[in-house]
């Protein structure tokens, strides 16, 4: 494939087999986050006490770095479009770096629970949390490392599939952030 032809435009970017990784990973966090819910519902004291640990102002913090992230990238794809090399390298690197921005709030976050002495065996809230939300912090930085090597060559046909895949890790953080912070409350 040499271009992106308006045909294309006007379908879905990138392979079909892009949009059946997305829909499945989106289908994989929600059985998570449902079964979040599930347990809740059957432990509603504990949940509650334990979520009160959490930062749900790192959570808004990631979700505001995450989003703007997302906005990078896609502005990103539209500079791609139209053949800025450029322009597209340096929103795709700009995406990259708030993602890892999430990272770090994410691994602070983590380290400031393993100080308050949480931990994981017997607890169903924060076994529950750990795997959700490092789950998702693997799709970040997987997706990191696809920003920064789509930015060496930010063609349209690896731009848009690639940026479509970050767009899915914003909107899981979008779906995770009320369920795991706010929730509970």
């Amino acid at each position: 494939m040499t271009g992106v032809t308006d045909d294309e435009q006007d379908g879905l970017p990138g392979h079909v087999l892009i949009w059946v990784l997305i829909a499945s990973e989106i289908l994989v966090f929600s059985v998570a986050l449902v079964g979040f819910l599930v347990m809740r519902l059957l432990h509603a004291e504990a949940f509650r006490a334990d979520a009160h640990l959490l930062h749900a102002g790192a959570g808004t913090m990631g979700m505001i770095v995450l989003l703007t992230s997302g906005y990078a990238a896609a502005l990103a794809q539209d500079l791609s479009r139209k053949g800025s090399v450029a322009g597209a390298r340096l929103r795709l690197l700009v995406a990259a770096a708030l993602g890892l921005v999430f990272l770090v709030l994410k691994f602070a976050e983590y380290r400031d629970l393993w100080l308050q002495g949480v931990a994981l065996e017997g607890n169903s809230f924060f076994t529950l949390y750990a795997l959700i939300t490092g789950f998702h912090a693997a799709h970040v930085a997987f997706g990191v490392a696809l920003l920064i090597l789509v930015a060496t060559r930010p063609k349209p046909q690896h731009v848009e599939p690639s940026v479509a895949f970050w767009h899915m890790v914003d909107l899981v953080w979008v779906l995770v952030f009320p369920v795991l912070y706010l929730v509970p409350r």
